[in-house]
């Protein structure tokens, strides 16, 4: 799907904001402002906290304060945030092309967590080896990874003069009041892309109205995933917003991707030596925690269809966790790090490996996506899709409600109430070849469909992204940096 995006325009006039509602919003933005230095004791104790499980939390600190070496070359910069892992995956088609159309640019990438950092150190290798070369023959990277700083006025003031970005793109559903405030103060361009707000998002929101309206409507532009996203950022804010579809749709596996799920695959020794009937593998994807011990507790009463269960639980900080309960419980287990032939005896392949789902949907025969059996909202059910594989998904989607119903009535996709429920429906579709290849058929036509979201968001971004086409002036201070420290 290629088309043009298309505009949900809001049925009340464009926002405004009166003398009264720009009291209420700088009220409200102060009032944040005074919270989160309370909060600084707590938020360097979850950092400490974190560190214990992902010790790369510990590493550079000085950027979540916006403490960096200011740049001195002129070259126009782009600055994408993607918050963690799923954004930053869904940024790949759009940076690659932005990379592609803006040749004599330079671009910031940010992140919150370790995990969205690595991997963009392994998506964007080959753009973080590219340089620029300047006029005074000064060479600079034409990608820098960072941390986004806390939203803290002074940090975020900070950063802003350090990079002195000229497009500031936010992903998904980053919206930092400090940050956006600044943006708009220094000039920055701003936009919210593959923009997405459940109903449960929506009503944390609307306890901060004022806080929520003034950064929303300071936006220069708006990409929501689907009109009901529209829909729910209208409601804070009146003003037109463009529907571009989701990034995640134009996310497909590399020819690498394919050969390590297929070599994945060929590592599955069957159940009985010298047999040729391959065993049926269920892919337990994306797991929260509490899910595990659901699901492999149910998996108990059906060890003995000789199945390979594959977990993957979402965050690489639990792997030794779920190692432990799978070896507590008495499971046969193996690590997919180990990279080992898996055995017959092995019931159950823990994938402890960053940047490697693709590999493990083409290993598959049906695939479960986590976040969904606790109220939890789901997890990207999409790249699953893109392989061809059944999906199951629990109950609790709410994060991806309109791609989960969507598959779900292309015949992609089945939900199932329960952990027992995961596995009685493997074990339907083991018996009934012919819907496996139909939901396969059907995951495939559904992913194709929805493409095209890349192209139409940069068609969104391209009159914001003109602006940046010209090289920067080193200019004196601007009236942001003169301000006497904010909180």
């Amino acid at each position: 799907m290629n088309k043009a995006p298309e505009l949900a325009s809001s049925a009340a006039p464009s926002l405004i904001p009166g003398r009264s509602a720009g009291w209420r919003a700088a009220l409200a933005r102060s009032i944040y402002c005074v919270c989160g230095w309370l909060l600084t004791p707590i938020i360097i104790l979850y950092l400490l906290w974190r560190a214990r499980r992902q010790p790369e939390y510990l590493q550079h600190w000085a950027e979540r304060w916006g403490m960096a070496i200011p740049r001195q070359d002129t070259f126009p910069l782009i600055w994408l945030h993607a918050v963690s892992v799923g954004e930053t995956r869904a940024a790949q088609p759009l940076l690659q092309r932005l990379f592609e159309s803006y040749p004599t640019h330079r671009f910031l990438l940010t992140h919150m967590t370790p995990t969205g950092r690595a991997t963009s150190h392994k998506l964007f290798a080959a753009f973080l080896a590219q340089t620029l070369t300047d006029d005074q023959g000064q060479t600079v990277p034409r990608l820098t990874i960072s941390y986004l700083p806390y939203d803290f006025l002074f940090a975020v003031r900070r950063f802003f003069k350090t990079w002195r970005p000229d497009v500031l793109l936010l992903m998904e559903t980053e919206l930092w009041p400090n940050l956006i405030h600044t943006a708009a103060a220094r000039g920055c361009k701003t936009a919210l892309i593959n923009a997405r707000l459940s109903e449960k998002s929506l009503r944390k929101l609307r306890r901060f109205h004022s806080l929520a309206q003034a950064g929303i409507g300071k936006l220069d532009v708006l990409a929501a995933q689907t009109y009901p996203d529209a829909a729910r950022l209208q409601s804070i804010v009146p003003r037109d917003i463009a529907v571009t579809g989701n990034l995640k749709f134009d996310i497909w596996p590399t020819r690498q991707q394919q050969e390590a799920g297929q070599q994945l695959r060929q590592q599955i020794a069957p159940l009985t030596q010298g047999s040729e009937k391959p065993r049926s593998v269920l892919l337990l994807a994306s797991t929260r925690e509490g899910e595990e011990a659901l699901l492999l507790t149910a998996y108990a009463e059906y060890i003995h269809q000789g199945w390979l269960v594959i977990v993957v639980p979402r965050h690489p900080q639990r792997f030794e966790a779920v190692a432990q309960w799978l070896k507590m419980h008495g499971l046969v287990y193996q690590r997919r790090s180990e990279g080992q032939v898996i055995g017959p005896d092995c019931q159950v392949l823990l994938g402890d490996t960053m940047g490697e789902m693709f590999a493990y949907y083409e290993a598959c025969d049906v695939a479960f996506i986590g976040g969904s059996l606790l109220p939890l909202g789901g997890q990207n059910l999409i790249e699953a899709c893109a392989v061809g594989r059944p999906v199951l998904v629990g109950p609790h989607t709410f994060n991806f409600a309109e791609a989960t119903a969507q598959a779900i009535e292309a015949g992609a996709a089945l939900r199932v109430p329960d952990a027992e429920a995961v596995f009685l429906k493997m074990q339907h579709l083991e018996m009934d070849p012919a819907l496996r290849e139909t939901m396969s058929k059907a995951a495939l036509a559904f992913s194709q469909r929805h493409r095209g979201a890349t192209q139409r968001t940069l068609d969104v971004l391209t009159p914001l992204l003109a602006q940046a086409a010209q090289p920067q002036t080193l200019a004196a201070p601007s009236p942001v940096d003169s301000e006497a420290p904010g909180l």
